[in-house]
């Protein structure tokens, strides 16, 4: 993988680079200008606690100075392991404000899976919410049982909640970690944080899907989050002032970079702890929320949530934004008519979240609302601060033509690109092939040049808006006394659009054992060892297709899986 060569151009002048006239971009400047701008207006509300952009300012470069006290800085990570509070909101600045990198772990994951992140990325220290310092500790208590002698603890801190019981606070108090509020109570309001001397210095690290077979530490850059937290607001329309409701989870490509876009337009805030369809309906009447985002099976839970969990009509548009998975059409066409406004998007945690939009255009207005759904359920154009979007034939690199027919894979090139993927030259070989990043996905491009995804990559699954590594549950499900052989693929579900199913060959002597009891059996085994919504929701007994060669038929058990139907929502 070869560097961008450093040619030399010719210039009308000789004049240089000084302080005057140039420094590096960080989205870090616009917390400062939202504090100087409109100190007094709510940057951040969760329950009964509410912050002004002044004081959230100040937590932030306390934050940063106790955290530079204890010699984290340039060269450190900063893992945090919380839902959507204001710490995590706080750590978007605080920690890249003393020069370290901000890792946001997913909170389903399990120890294990914790355990090998923690350990893959450094992390010096680990900020966890009350609710998770078991799974902190525990994750700890793998590392050092793996490390031994050699094994350095880091630094704990409890992030209390008042929306929580205390027990779990008490608990971790009682084995020594320090509380967050205590922890900020060291710092200096006034800390006199520099920004980043290189633009490249990582600003996060974040994980693609918790896989241990093959690390993927997604590293992102202060460059490339300045243009995305610039770019967000931009092809999303946002208005100075908005108010935000955070649904989506900011441990996921830290929140699409939607942190720092609601300093750029000094926004509010509204946290939301855990995602149901009554408390986004009950925080858009209470706050006159103006946007979020959402994977599709949130919006799903909002269009099917039962009367009484509802406000409508809506008091007011609400704008919404969603990714992670294809939403289908009758999905968008509800959320229409329930007078949400929906944007869609795509992308990557590798490109610093949505880089693709189906951007909106006129002559649509006057389609039929089905005929609007379809288009808009296509995945569009590139991001304002993405340079290059193509699909291009797979085996020769050539763009495809824009006839809507040709598949071929997404690939990306511009500052809305990550750094690479930590520790892990091989991948990075493998996904910068040929001056692009390659994203695995298969998509035709119509004749409008909008592009629309047909396939996933072969090995991911997507529930839920979370990616699931389809090998790394074969591996698992392989382990079953019971398994000859297995192969798992995505199933679509009505809860989650997509979720695990086991296509299992059983060992001799297995066949006439109930298959109900064995599913079960194979389920729980996958439970103990995966976090749960990894686990099979679904196990199918039989002979394995194959090719000639031996080789699975994966795209033969997909076809298979879609014809069972979608996996019922749980009436429970």
């Amino acid at each position: 993988m070869a560097a961008i060569p450093a040619t030399k151009w010719r210039d009308i002048d000789d004049l240089p680079k000084i302080p005057a006239n140039y420094t590096a971009l960080t989205p870090l400047w616009f917390l400062d200008r939202a504090a100087m701008v409109h100190p007094m207006r709510k940057s951040v509300i969760h329950g009964s606690r509410e912050y002004t952009w002044r004081q959230t300012y100040d937590r932030c470069r306390r934050l940063a100075s106790a955290l530079a006290d204890r010699s984290i800085g340039p060269g450190s990570t900063v893992a945090i392991i919380s839902p959507n509070i204001p710490a995590m909101y706080e750590a978007h600045f605080g920690v890249p404000m003393c020069g370290a990198v901000l890792n946001c772990v997913n909170i389903r994951l399990n120890a294990p899976t914790v355990a090998f992140l923690l350990s893959h990325s450094q992390s010096n220290v680990i900020m966890v919410d009350q609710e998770f310092f078991t799974l902190a500790e525990d994750s700890l208590r793998l590392m050092e049982e793996k490390a031994g002698s050699s094994f350095k603890r880091p630094l704990l801190i409890v992030i209390g909640d008042h929306t929580c019981p205390p027990e779990s606070l008490n608990i971790a108090l009682s084995k020594g970690a320090i509380e967050y509020e205590d922890f900020l109570g060291t710092g200096d309001p006034n800390y006199p944080w520099q920004p980043p001397a290189d633009e490249w210095q990582s600003i996060a690290l974040g994980y693609t899907s918790g896989t241990t077979a093959s690390p993927k530490g997604v590293v992102l850059h202060h460059r490339g989050a300045y243009v995305m937290a610039l770019s967000n607001p931009l092809i999303w329309g946002m208005q100075e002032g908005c108010v935000y409701l955070w649904t989506l989870p900011m441990f996921h490509c830290n929140g699409w970079c939607f942190p720092w876009s609601l300093a750029v337009l000094s926004g509010t805030s509204i946290c939301l702890r855990q995602v149901s369809a009554k408390e986004v309906y009950s925080k858009i009447a209470k706050y006159k929320v103006t946007h979020f985002c959402a994977a599709p099976v949130v919006l799903n839970t909002i269009v099917n949530a039962p009367k009484e969990d509802t406000i409508l009509p809506l008091p007011h548009t609400v704008h919404v934004m969603t990714a992670g998975a294809a939403p289908p059409p009758s999905v968008l066409f509800s959320m229409n008519q329930k007078g949400f406004r929906v944007a869609h998007t795509y992308g990557l945690s590798e490109t610093y979240g949505p880089s693709t939009i189906c951007a909106w255009k006129p002559e649509w207005d006057s389609l039929p609302p089905e005929t609007q759904a379809k288009l808009n359920a296509r995945q569009g154009v590139r991001y304002t601060g993405m340079e290059q979007l193509d699909v291009i034939d797979t085996q020769t690199g050539k763009p495809v033509p824009a006839d809507g027919k040709t598949a071929g894979e997404i690939v990306f090139r511009g500052n809305m690109v990550m750094k690479g993927y930590l520790k892990n030259p091989e991948a990075n070989k493998e996904t910068f092939a040929g001056g692009w990043f390659h994203s695995g996905d298969i998509a035709v491009k119509h004749p409008d040049n909008y592009i629309e995804i047909k396939d996933r990559s072969k090995d991911v699954i997507i529930s839920g808006g979370e990616n699931i590594s389809s090998v790394e549950v074969e591996n698992v499900v392989y382990h079953h006394p019971a398994v000859l052989e297995a192969s798992v693929v995505a199933r679509p579900d009505e809860r989650w659009q997509e979720s695990p199913c086991a296509f299992v060959t059983l060992k001799s002597g297995y066949e006439k054992q109930d298959q109900n009891k064995l599913a079960q059996d194979i389920m729980r085994f996958c439970r103990e060892k995966l976090p749960a919504y990894w686990v099979p929701k679904s196990v199918v007994f039989g002979p394995l297709p194959k090719t000639a060669t031996g080789k699975i038929q994966k795209h033969v058990l997909r076809t298979k899986a879609k014809e069972m139907g979608p996996v019922p929502r749980s009436r429970l």
